[in-house]
């Protein structure tokens, strides 16, 4: 028995859901970079629904999210967050569904910010139980901490040297950043950690966060010497396995527009896309 391809209308309900357990998930990463570092000098902010961030220098953490289903800011929160930003030396970064209440976008643009990348959240209704796909020769399977120090080698190797199908992002860190950043997120709550093997070795790594019927797919990357041997489709068919099985309804996963990523999703997907606006 399969999962099942339920049609799946992203409303604002559904955006909601979505965008929060996002928040929840970059502010457990960024409180537990602050926990990890006795030198780091972050911030967590709830403000309308969402949070505002700020990890460490260079993180991928920095940003706000989330925004758009608890009211609108007003002038002065947003002054707040920008000072607290600027202290930090950080810019401004923030990402916005276009599913969120428009008041907010007119907001941003009214005070100078500008749209600098597009993203897709995809997401897959899950019902029954999901056949796990693994291809011939690749192993999948939990990855604890005895061997994290080689799993965040190669996730992060790998995410330095993408895939150049679709739009790139308009983000790049460096690999200190990166590592700091994976590694925190196995640190944050409910994150779990897969390893692809082939041929004896890690082939490549995904992580899965559940929360409150949410399956997120965190993250997952392939070393180039391994790539198009379907490692990321025995990573995503575990995940969605698992997913499946501990009860999640939906599992999302964002991806750069006409990315190889998004064309290893699974058929059934639908999706609600993210912008990310910056102020100059």
């Amino acid at each position: 028995m399969s999962v099942g391809r339920l049609p799946l209308f992203c409303d604002t309900a559904l955006a909601e859901r979505i965008e929060q357990a996002e928040a929840q998930l970059i502010a457990g990463a960024s409180e537990a970079a602050r926990r990890g570092r006795a030198d780091a000098a972050g911030f967590v902010i709830p403000v309308a629904g969402g949070v505002v961030s700020f990890a460490e220098q260079g993180s991928p953490f920095n940003k706000v999210a989330g925004l758009g289903f608890g009211g609108v800011p007003g002038p002065a929160a947003l002054g707040e967050i920008e000072r607290a930003f600027a202290n930090s030396g950080a810019p401004v970064q923030i990402e916005l569904t276009h599913l969120a209440d428009r008041a907010l976008g007119e907001l941003l643009t009214g005070r100078g910010y500008r749209l600098v990348s597009l993203e897709n959240v995809l997401g897959l209704a899950l019902t029954g139980e999901h056949e796990r796909v693994t291809p011939p020769g690749i192993e999948v399977r939990l990855s604890g901490d005895d061997e994290l120090g080689t799993w965040l080698d190669v996730v992060v190797d790998a995410d330095l040297h993408p895939d150049t199908q679709g739009v790139p992002s308009h983000e790049e860190f460096a690999r200190e950043a990166l590592v700091a950043a994976e590694r925190d997120l196995v640190t944050a709550s409910g994150v779990m950690c897969y390893a692809a093997w082939r041929e004896g070795f890690i082939a490549g790594g995904a992580n899965s966060r559940m929360a409150e019927g949410i399956a997120q797919f965190t993250g997952a990357a392939t070393a180039p010497t391994h790539r198009r041997r379907g490692v990321q489709t025995a990573l995503l068919s575990a995940r969605l396995a698992d997913a499946a099985a501990a009860g999640c309804d939906i599992a999302v996963v964002t991806t750069q527009p006409g990315s190889k990523s998004q064309q290893n999703v699974p058929a059934g997907r639908r999706r609600c896309p993210d912008m990310a606006v910056q102020r100059p």
